[in-house]
């Protein structure tokens, strides 16, 4: 796949998200899919977080990408050359996450801005991306990613505890919902998002008989490295593959691959206002 058309590159700018269809091919998903849902080590670090509106959300989130399937996919280069080509600079990642989504039980995801918690991890500027990619068709039903057309040119707005987490502050988001276009993204799956950290978005619980689990993948600009240390890292080389590895590594076991497993339960710099 080649990289954005000018078009696409506008639209991003102008609306703060582009949805690109089948930026994986069924078998890659599938892959993705058989791994994750078998992996021991992905079930055994999930953790979860009270919605605010009874439901729970679960999901397993690491910072560094090994060599095995998980990281063959946020290292490949349709993925990352895209992000640099939005953001007009290297990149590097900054960490990703598996939302387990599951029938009936899957929490919501209250309105926020990436950058609204990312803010606190000393990041100066809102220069990092986010790359959605539905592991499951994704539908109003099972809670699809919701998002708020244009609204990453509000700036960072503040955030409060709901539940476990941190919302945008919902007088701001009333508001922008009055005057900006809500768009439910309904995805098949292997389509990818790739949205601004300032784009407010939620999702509602998952009330159907269907999975919706998703990959998300983060990435920061080298030049927007944190002043500080947080439990996120900074500025660390990402070696790009090409995007036949992730065929080739189908098979790897997620024991195989070096993981950075992150853990809000057990570690203390992590707090509930960041699960981002």
């Amino acid at each position: 796949m080649g990289l954005l058309s000018k078009e696409q590159r506008d639209e991003f700018r102008e609306n703060g998200f582009i949805l690109i269809k089948e930026l994986f091919d069924a078998e890659e998903i599938d892959l993705l899919r058989s791994t994750a849902q078998t992996d021991r080590e992905l079930d055994k670090h999930s953790f979860s977080r009270a919605d605010g509106e009874g439901g729970k959300v679960r999901l397993s989130l690491w910072n560094h990408p090994g060599d095995n399937l998980y990281g063959m996919f946020s290292r490949s280069r349709r993925m990352v050359n895209k992000v640099e080509e939005l953001l007009g600079d290297e990149v590097y990642h900054y960490h990703s996450k598996m939302i387990l989504k599951d029938p009936k039980i899957g929490g919501a995801w209250t309105w926020h801005q990436d950058y609204g918690y990312w803010y606190q991890n000393g990041l100066l500027f809102p220069d990092l991306i986010s790359v959605f990619i539905a592991v499951d068709k994704a539908t109003r039903e099972n809670g699809c990613l919701q998002v708020i057309r244009g609204s990453h040119k509000m700036g960072r707005i503040d955030h409060i505890l709901t539940g476990d987490q941190a919302g945008a502050d919902m007088e701001r988001v009333n508001v922008c919902l009055e005057r900006q276009e809500l768009v439910y993204c309904e995805m098949d799956p292997g389509d990818g998002i790739f949205f601004h950290s300032n784009l407010l978005h939620r999702s509602d619980q998952n009330k159907s008989e269907h999975p919706r689990w998703a990959m998300v993948c983060c990435y920061n600009t080298r030049s927007n490295d944190p002043y500080k240390e947080s439990h996120h890292p900074g500025y660390t080389p990402l070696k790009k593959v090409d995007d036949s590895m992730i065929k080739k590594v189908g098979t790897l076991s997620f024991e195989e691959g070096a993981q950075s497993w992150l853990d809000p339960d057990r570690d203390e710099s992590a707090s509930s206002l960041d699960q981002g």
